[in-house]
């Protein structure tokens, strides 16, 4: 077995591809336990996302549209980190344009892997607390369909176990956030 720390060495990268929200590259790599191979990698720089809770103990969720899995996934409101921006400001702006609330109140729940198998994304989670709900309403970008849903910690749980879908980083958030709710 080798050092959680040891690293692969790059032989070879090359980009097939270059877009506004990442990047796909195939990488030839040496691994520490001597496999020579090519692996496929997105690139991503990240992604910032708030667990929002109202002072009457309702979590503000999303239910978006995704092309991806042709339905609408219930989400916690999240964002693309734009390039050197440090997370909490993009989850701050990401809140009030999808949700519609500010939160007075914030604690850093930590970052996780999004997808390791074939992404470098990294989700920096957030539980935002003392919200107040904005006179203008949510300012969603072009490319979004998004409907601002209310739930308790009790109806997100059975919706999770009842296969409602939702997505892996708003599960993965949620249970980070769960000892603070």
């Amino acid at each position: 077995m080798t050092s959680a720390k040891e690293p692969s060495k790059i032989l070879q990268q090359r980009l097939f591809y270059k877009g506004r929200k990442f990047d796909y590259e195939v990488i030839k790599l040496h691994l520490p336990n001597g496999v020579e191979g090519d692996w496929e990698c997105i690139r991503h720089p990240g992604g910032a996302l708030a667990v929002p809770i109202t002072p009457e103990g309702k979590l503000v969720l999303v239910r978006q549209y995704r092309f991806t899995c042709a339905g609408r996934l219930l989400e916690f409101p999240a964002g693309t980190v734009e390039a050197n921006e440090d997370p909490a400001k993009t989850i701050k702006r990401e809140i009030e344009e999808e949700t519609g609330y500010r939160a007075g109140k914030w604690r850093d729940l930590g970052k996780f892997p999004l997808a390791p198998g074939y992404s470098d994304e990294y989700i920096y989670a957030f539980l935002a607390e003392d919200l107040e709900k904005l006179e203008m309403p949510p300012q969603q970008d072009e490319d979004e369909d998004i409907e601002v849903v209310l739930m308790s910690p009790q109806e997100l749980e059975k919706a999770i176990l009842t296969g409602e879908p939702v997505d892996a980083k708003s599960i993965a958030s949620y249970f980070l956030a769960r000892p603070f709710l």
